[in-house]
C-alpha cells in the first residue's frame, strides 16, 4: 500500500495544503457531497433514483411523520433488511435484564468503572441556581431545570457502541430528566447489540427501541403511535443521523451536530510516531467518513508517522474502513512552528485534539476551538471515549467553534426570575417608556404606565 495514497504530507501555505485545510475545516457546510459510496448505493437501491443525503433524510422524516409505525417498519425493511412489527419496536424489559445477566463480567466491570467516572465528572458540571437578589428595587435571579423527556441515539451499523449508552444517558440522569429513551439500531437480526442492551440495563434505562438512523430521529421527534415523542434528542451518529437532527430541530431540541468522528494530533519532534499513528488510526477505523489529521512543524516526524500508520493499518481488522477514511480525510500538515499549528487546529476546530508535545497544558491555552483537548501521551483519545468522565458525544465538522460537548446542560433550561418593588419599577419606568416607543410598541409603554395611572 502506498502511504502517499492514504496519508499525504502537505506544506501549510502551499496551494494544495491550504486547499485541503479549507476543505477539511468546511466539511459541515458540504453535507451533500459527503455520503460514502456504500450509502449512495443503498439510497439509490431504496428510493430508485440518485438522491443527495438531504433529500433522503427529508423523505424519511416526512414519511415517518405522516405514517408513523407503518413507515418505521417499512423503512427498517427497505433500508436495513430487518422485518419488524410495531409491537416489537420496544425492547421488553425482560430482554434488557437478560442481556445484563448474560454479559461478561469483564465488560460489566469496565462499564461500572466508566460509569462511576462519568457520573462524578458530570455532577461537577451541574449549574447552580442564581438566588434572587435585590438591587435598586429589582429582584433578579435564575432557576435551572431539566427537560421532561429526552432520547439518546446509540449508534450501530458498521460497529455498535455500548459505551455511548453510558456517555449519553448518565448526563441526562445527572440533569434530572424524568423520561430517558434509547434508540438502538436493530442490526441484521433485529435484536440489537446485546452489550448495548446490557449497558442500558446497567444504568437503569428501561425504555429502549429497535430503530436506527434518520428513521429513529424522526420517530423520536414526532412520535409514531408505539414510540412517544420526546423533547430533546442527543447522541452521535452518521451523516444521515446528523442531517435528521438538523431536519427536526425546532420540533425538538438537539444537543449538537455530532457526525462522523475526527481527530487532530498536534505534535512536535518530541512525539512518539508510533503513538501518533495509533491515535490517528483509532479514529479512522470508526467510519469511511472519519477524519484523521496530523499537524506538526517537523517533516521528519510526519514521514515517520506515515510509515508507522501504514504498518499499523495492515494489522487492523477494520483496515478497509480505515483506509477509505484516510484516503479521503487523512492528512499530515507541516506548519512553520507550533504556534502556526495551533492556528491550523483552531481553523479546523476538531472534535478531538491531541497535544503530543512538550508542556501540553501550556500549549492548550492557545486552543480556542475543539470538542475535547487531550494533554500528552498518557491521555490518548480513547481515554475520553471510554473512561475519563467527559462525554464522548462532541461537536464535529468545525461546529466546535460554537458548540460544546454533551453534558447535563444539554438537557437543561434556564428560566429567569424577575421581581420589583414599586420604587424599583418606577425607577425603570422612564427607560421602559422610551425604549418601547422607540420599538414602535405603544402598548408596552401603556402597560408600564398604567401602574401609575398614566
Amino acid at each position: 500500500m502506498d502511504a502517499g495514497d492514504i496519508f499525504p504530507i502537505l506544506e501549510a501555505g502551499s496551494a494544495e495544503g491550504d486547499a485541503r485545510l479549507a476543505d477539511l475545516s468546511g466539511r459541515t457546510g458540504r453535507l451533500e457531497d459527503l455520503a460514502s459510496r456504500a450509502a449512495r448505493e443503498k439510497t439509490l437501491a431504496v428510493f430508485g433514483e440518485p438522491l443527495g443525503p438531504r433529500e433522503v433524510v427529508a423523505r424519511i422524516v416526512k414519511d415517518v411523520r405522516e405514517r408513523g409505525d407503518k413507515a418505521v417498519c417499512d423503512l427498517a425493511r427497505r433500508l436495513d433488511g430487518v422485518s419488524i412489527r410495531p409491537g416489537d419496536l420496544r425492547i421488553p424489559e425482560a430482554e434488557l435484564d437478560r442481556a445484563l445477566e448474560e454479559a461478561p463480567e469483564a465488560f460489566l466491570g469496565a462499564a461500572r468503572f466508566a460509569a462511576g467516572n462519568i457520573r462524578a465528572y458530570q455532577q461537577r458540571l451541574m449549574p447552580a441556581d442564581v438566588a434572587l437578589e435585590e438591587t435598586d428595587g429589582l429582584r433578579l435571579g435564575a432557576r435551572w431545570g431539566p427537560v421532561e423527556s429526552a432520547a439518546c441515539y446509540i449508534p450501530g451499523g458498521i460497529a455498535s457502541y455500548p459505551s455511548s449508552v453510558l456517555m449519553n444517558a448518565i448526563p441526562a440522569q445527572v440533569a434530572g430528566v424524568g423520561r430517558i429513551v434509547l434508540a438502538v439500531p436493530p442490526g441484521k437480526e433485529g435484536a440489537g447489540n446485546p452489550l448495548t442492551l446490557a449497558a442500558a440495563a446497567l444504568v437503569g434505562c428501561r425504555e429502549v427501541y429497535r430503530v436506527g438512523g434518520a428513521v429513529a430521529i424522526a420517530a423520536l421527534a414526532f412520535g409514531t403511535g408505539t414510540i412517544r415523542r420526546v423533547e430533546c434528542i442527543v447522541g452521535p451518529g452518521n451523516l444521515f443521523v446528523m442531517l435528521a437532527k438538523r431536519e427536526v430541530f425546532g420540533a425538538v431540541g438537539i444537543d449538537m451536530f455530532a457526525g462522523p468522528s475526527e481527530v487532530l494530533v498536534l505534535a512536535d519532534e518530541s512525539a512518539d510516531p508510533e503513538l501518533a499513528a495509533a491515535d490517528l488510526l483509532s479514529q479512522a477505523e470508526h467510519d469511511p467518513m472519519a477524519s484523521a489529521i496530523l499537524v506538526t512543524p517537523s517533516r521528519g516526524l510526519a514521514a515517520r508517522v506515515r510509515q508507522a500508520l501504514v504498518r499499523q493499518l495492515a494489522l487492523n481488522p477494520r483496515r478497509d474502513v480505515a483506509a477509505e477514511s484516510l484516503g479521503h480525510y487523512g492528512l499530515a500538515l507541516v506548519v512553520e512552528d507550533m504556534d502556526a499549528g495551533c492556528a491550523a487546529a483552531n481553523a479546523i476546530a476538531p472534535e478531538h485534539l491531541e497535544l503530543l508535545c512538550e508542556d501540553p497544558e501550556a500549549r492548550s491555552a492557545k486552543i480556542r476551538h475543539a470538542g475535547a483537548i487531550f494533554l500528552g501521551p498518557w491521555a490518548p483519545e480513547p481515554l475520553g471515549d471510554y473512561a475519563a468522565g467527559p462525554s464522548h458525544t462532541l461537536p464535529t465538522g468545525g461546529t466546535a467553534r460554537f458548540m460544546s460537548g454533551l453534558s447535563p446542560l444539554s438537557f437543561m433550561k434556564r428560566t429567569s426570575l424577575i421581581g420589583a418593588s414599586r420604587e424599583g419599577f418606577e425607577r425603570a419606568l422612564g427607560a421602559i417608556d422610551e425604549l418601547a416607543r422607540a420599538d414602535g410598541l405603544p402598548g408596552h409603554a401603556a402597560s408600564a404606565g398604567k401602574r401609575f395611572g398614566r
